[in-house]
């Protein structure tokens, strides 16, 4: 079975620069991790490769210092690795960034299974996982939480839905998109990591890509753009009240009025 997983870089905290034109953040040269969601589905992966045999191909999209969590999912087991690192693929929102990945997954060749977190940390949109499976064509299940059963043409899984949990069988070639817990990740090996700091990455340009025209990536292919990107006002203003149970009710009630809660 050949699997593809979707991973991506991400902060590694809350204070990045964010470019004032273009209102995106600043990826290039801050401190970044894997998003915690894609240790899921890597795992996920390499459960399945341990049960019913293949290759993971890892993929992800982002400027030329992405190939370290690519060099991180090398030590953890993953076979391949491509980045896709093009100028003209910044500032991407969901849309181009689900059909910049397809685009790098049907160059790189044929698959069986698409893996994905449920979400990145800095984005939180849950979205890109799904919109590749509709550029490629393929059917999709979310919010994953269980690998039920791997046969010859397809797999069943369980996913998490509001109240309730859904069994789904889907045929292969197919998306799912796990979320945390499915499987707890296994750490990176040393010994793993030193067999492979010299295995080549592949990395794709736009020129690669069997659609080239730009306006289909990037800020160009991005029907939604962010207008202001800002940290959250810290409230610590406080108020202490006292005296008895009657007066303070009352005085609560007032403050519940006055914020126009009631």
């Amino acid at each position: 079975m050949k699997i593809f997983v979707c991973i991506k870089q991400v902060p590694e905290s809350n204070k990045v620069e964010v470019d004032p034109v273009t209102g995106v953040l600043k990826r290039d040269g801050a401190a970044s991790k894997m998003n915690p969601y894609d240790l899921y589905n890597l795992e996920t992966a390499l459960r399945i490769r341990e049960e019913v045999g293949g290759s993971i191909h890892v993929i992800t999209m982002g400027p030329p210092q992405a190939e370290q969590v690519i060099r991180e999912a090398f030590a953890m087991g993953a076979d391949e690795g491509t980045l896709l690192s093009d100028r003209r693929f910044g500032g991407a929102d969901v849309l181009a960034t689900s059909y910049t990945l397809a685009q790098g997954i049907k160059s790189c060749g044929d698959f069986d299974l698409i893996l994905c977190g449920k979400q990145t940390t800095d984005g939180d949109t849950a979205q890109v996982g799904p919109e590749i499976s509709e550029w490629l064509n393929i059917p999709s299940v979310a919010d994953v939480v269980q690998i039920c059963k791997i046969e010859k043409d397809g797999i069943t899984v369980n996913m998490d839905l509001p109240g309730e949990v859904e069994v789904a069988k889907v045929q292969f070639p197919c998306l799912l998109a796990v979320n945390k817990d499915i499987f707890q990740p296994r750490l990176p090996s040393y010994v793993k990591k030193i067999e492979t700091k010299e295995r080549r990455i592949q990395v794709l340009s736009l020129d690669d890509m069997t659609d080239k025209d730009e306006t289909h990536y990037g800020l160009n292919g991005s029907p939604t753009q962010v207008q202001k990107i800002f940290p959250p006002e810290a409230n610590d203003k406080k108020e202490v009240w006292e005296g008895s149970s009657e007066v303070l009710a009352e005085k609560l009630f007032d403050k519940i009025v006055e914020m126009k809660f009631a």
